[in-house]
């Protein structure tokens, strides 16, 4: 799931909830079996009641937020090993060591485990976080509640380093599917610029070929011909310097420019028609006279082509029965396309096998690529907008401030 999007940020928010109410509960409990089961209980024992658990619980939930995590993590190690290392320095035996503290520090050894740090430092940290859970019982003073906590805090700090080391492999799963989105985004734009490009050389070498055959007997016809050598040398070198760690496949079939209105307008059609679940969809295409006037790079072409097939496919996968509207907007510097969809009239099943979800993520890469800007959200309709501006000109050209997008 991609970090930036809406449902990532909601699904974070649900889990602070989740996690401050869990909590909260018990905190509850904390009180509760001291003022019942403790009525006799010192003010030492209220200590990781009043005290360090609630700490420990604001830091693991990640507050202040300006503070990084090893900040947190030693904050909470600190105040937990003072108050044991006080206990056994003194022999205040406490009667209960405190729930609130022990979830804490139990939810700080996930977020360790689960870091994105390197291993070493993960690892110290997480037995750093181990040790100190161990350590609670032995503010009880007693050896009985030492090994009974002993055994409930190691099975519970087992479960949640499984949990963190979970994470911890999915995070790098996702990382590496990432990267492969992009890269494979990198090398279809390089395949697709390198068969472009070699169509601009093509021309070039014609162009020089009539311009040594006009060369003895129609000078005055040079002038012109070297003007559009000179010009198609200047595109072509725009195109190739966006080529970086290009490889090309073999069986790769060359790519030629096309109309981009058509393309577009048979990639409506063919939306238009009953999908595979037999829901009806429709579609419009929305062209701007500045638009339809605007000279494109063959590169921007394909790439607007992409984004609109990639996107009219994700709407009909995900909003059954919406429609859906492509249009293109131009000025003098930016091309704008926008492909936005109305609320579906059901929720989309699951198809067999999940999604990959990198769609978008290889759209923004290829729009980074070309020095564009790209955004999707929701609408406030309930439906859904994929919005990109891609640049008219070369980017030091540009004279006005990239567009803000959704």
């Amino acid at each position: 799931m991609d970090r930036n999007s809406p449902r990532f940020q909601t699904v974070t928010g649900l889990v602070a909830i989740s996690s401050g109410a869990a909590f909260t509960l018990t905190w509850i409990v904390d009180i509760v079996v001291l003022s019942e089961y403790v009525p006799a209980a010192s003010l030492a024992t209220w200590l990781p009641v009043i005290l360090t658990g609630p700490l420990t619980a604001v830091i693991a939930l990640g507050l202040p937020r300006s503070a990084g995590l090893v900040t947190r993590v030693v904050a909470a190690v600190a105040a937990s090993m003072t108050l044991t290392v006080w206990c056994l320095a003194t022999d205040a035996d406490l009667q209960w060591w405190g729930a609130l503290e022990s979830c804490g520090l139990l939810f700080l050894a996930v977020r360790t485990t689960a870091s994105s740090w390197l291993p070493a430092r993960a690892t110290v940290y997480t037995l750093v976080v181990a040790t100190t859970i161990l350590m609670l019982p032995l503010r009880s003073g007693s050896w009985n509640a030492f090994v009974g906590g002993g055994y409930v805090l190691t099975v519970a700090l087992s479960v949640c380093v499984a949990v963190g080391c979970a994470i911890r492999a999915q995070e790098r799963r996702r990382e590496r599917a990432v990267h492969d989105v992009r890269q494979a985004e990198r090398l279809a734009l390089a395949r697709d610029l390198h068969d472009l490009i070699a169509h601009h050389m093509t021309g070039i070498i014609v162009q020089a070929h009539a311009a040594l055959s006009v060369q003895a007997t129609a000078p005055h016809k040079l002038e012109p011909i070297l003007r559009t050598i000179a010009g198609s040398g200047t595109r072509t070198l725009e195109s190739m310097r966006r080529l970086v760690r290009v490889l090309r496949e073999d069986n790769h079939a060359a790519l030629r420019p096309g109309d981009l209105l058509t393309e577009l307008g048979d990639l409506v059609s063919a939306y238009s028609a009953a999908g595979d679940d037999g829901t009806v969809r429709a579609a419009r295409l929305e062209v701007t006279a500045a638009a339809r006037t605007v000279v494109l790079s063959p590169e921007i072409e394909i790439s607007v082509e992409r984004l609109v097939r990639e996107a009219l496919t994700n709407v009909g996968r995900h909003a059954p029965g919406a429609r859906a509207t492509v249009r293109l907007d131009a000025d003098s510097e930016w091309l704008r396309v926008m492909v936005t969809n109305t609320a579906p009239f059901h929720r989309a099943t699951a198809p067999v096998g999940g999604r990959g979800g990198f769609g978008l993520l290889g759209l923004r890469e290829r729009l980074e690529a070309l020095d564009g800007t790209f955004g999707v959200g929701p609408t406030a309709e309930g439906g859904w907008q994929v919005e990109a501006a891609f640049p008219l000109s070369a980017p030091t050209d540009l004279k006005t401030a990239r567009p803000t997008l959704v």
